[in-house]
């Protein structure tokens, strides 16, 4: 199974195996991940599953759809390699990806 490792605001890491087909946000959420929070459930409809890419990854990762992009102009700390965590879907690709999350999620 793909494994993404979390990386909280203050440096802790949270290495987690992510079954192939759900997204980054559900492997957080489902194993009670703190700092990503997922408001609106993976619809792509809020800004709480805002996370970092590691630049090694956004390649891989893809870059935000129109919607995707929207809503991260609600996300304080948006950055170029800011992605919204429910639309990065795990695929074996993908396996030992790496994201970090902000300091706040509202």
């Amino acid at each position: 199974m793909p494994q993404v490792t979390y990386i909280e605001h203050d440096g802790t890491e949270h290495p987690i195996e992510v079954e192939e087909g759900l997204s980054v946000m559900r492997g957080a959420v489902d194993n009670g991940l703190p700092g990503i929070d997922g408001d609106c459930g993976g619809e792509c409809a809020c800004a709480t599953c805002h996370v970092f890419v590691d630049e090694a990854w956004l390649a891989k990762t893809g870059l935000p759809g129109e919607q995707e992009a929207s809503m991260l102009s609600f996300a304080a700390t948006a950055q170029p390699n800011s992605r919204l965590s429910c639309q990065i879907v795990m695929t074996p690709a993908l396996d030992g990806l790496v994201v970090r999350m902000p300091e706040a999620q509202h």
